[in-house]
């Protein structure tokens, strides 16, 4: 099959083997780290032009099979579907995918993305969840006198 996106790393680009910044139309964070059950934002930002075309967050190692979560409409109304949202400001030209209530099997390679005829335009963001911290409590039971007591600890 065909490729259907041009693919970049961060802010570079490669061209018969020559890398150097700033070639691509759109940029993003190489990775990007966040805890357990909290929440991450991503920021991309894009050339001059590209204000009105549909801007897309996607999931999968290969951008040609990964599936796209959510997506704008071209304008800079947010979307919001299941736990995470995307919104463009195009005056600023960036559009920022946030992901909520983060969990372990959210750790991925993702893409920023820009729909457009023929390749789509597109960087990965490696997405990197920490374990939540975990607190370890002591429970203690009166047995028979107030002064004999049983104590373990547990994890939460």
């Amino acid at each position: 099959g065909t490729l259907k996106h041009q693919t970049g790393s961060g802010n570079r680009s490669c061209i018969l083997g020559f890398c150097f910044p700033g070639c691509f139309s759109i940029q993003g964070p190489e990775s990007v780290r966040a805890p357990e059950q909290g929440s991450l934002t991503v920021q991309c930002h894009y050339k001059q032009g590209w204000e009105t075309y549909i801007k897309w967050w996607c999931r999968g190692v290969r951008w040609d099979t990964c599936k796209i979560l959510i997506e704008t409409r071209g304008s800079e109304q947010g979307e919001k579907s299941d736990r995470v949202s995307i919104k463009d400001n195009q005056k600023n030209r960036t559009f920022t995918v946030t992901m909520e209530d983060l969990m372990k099997t959210d750790a991925d390679t993702y893409w920023c993305g820009i729909e457009k005829t023929g390749n789509d335009l597109g960087v990965t963001v490696q997405v990197t969840i920490d374990p939540g911290k975990r607190e370890c409590i002591y429970v203690c039971v009166s047995v028979i006198l107030l002064y004999d007591l049983s104590c373990r600890s547990t994890w939460i």
